[in-house]
């Protein structure tokens, strides 16, 4: 399976899959909602090509209780990982303890080969994991490594949740230089809020000029 080299939009792969539960407070189908939708989330991100993507489906058809079993697993990891992307250094204990044994657990179950591919198209290299064993258990496993990542070179420290009113759930990496960003995408929730404070600042001003 190869590692994601498309951006986020989160900025992390593992911050990608835990805003994948953001849509049913929007009214929409969560992503996980089938295995299928699981794929092609992965396939989005670069993570499954066409071809593989094709050949899961073509195995979930012939065991779909596996296959059941690797979105529940999926989303649990997903529950497991959301308040620890919330509170980021501020997580609790017993959120943070949590999180690293789901990790731990499914890394105990990483077994493959690590290869080195290279793109002739851009002339680029980079890492592939071929899993051995349980395919679909494997899915899981470039997203808790990249989260795995965030612990060990301290990079939660930059993880914050959108700070939109009305709340939004998106979670994302910090990359600002001053470390304020407060919003996961200016475009949206950046504008929406900005937007507020000026029809507020509006109103105020109204209220405080007298009638002439």
């Amino acid at each position: 399976m190869p590692r994601a080299r498309v951006p986020f939009a989160a900025g992390r792969l593992w911050l990608e899959f835990v805003n994948t539960d953001e849509a049913p407070r929007h009214a929409q189908p969560d992503t996980l909602v089938s295995f299928d939708g699981y794929l092609a989330w992965l396939e989005r991100t670069g993570l499954l090509d066409a071809v593989r993507r094709a050949a899961l489906q073509r195995r979930a058809v012939e065991q779909p209780a596996s296959a059941s079993a690797a979105l529940h697993e999926a989303r649990r990891i997903r529950s497991t990982l959301r308040p620890l992307a919330e509170r980021g250094l501020h997580a609790s204990e017993r959120v943070t303890q949590a999180a690293v044994l789901e990790i731990n657990r499914l890394l105990g179950r990483s077994t493959g080969v690590r290869r080195i591919a290279h793109d002739p198209r851009d002339g680029s290299f980079h890492q592939t994991f071929v899993p051995a064993g349980d395919a679909f258990a494997a899915l899981l496993i470039p997203i808790v490594e990249s989260a795995a990542d965030a612990l060990v070179t301290g990079e939660l420290s930059r993880v914050r949740r959108c700070a939109a009113d009305p709340p939004c759930p998106r979670v994302f990496l910090d990359t600002s230089r001053s470390g304020h960003r407060r919003w996961c995408d200016m475009r949206t929730c950046g504008n929406r809020a900005k937007a507020t404070r000026h029809r507020a600042a509006v109103k105020s001003t109204r209220r405080r000029t007298p009638a002439s």
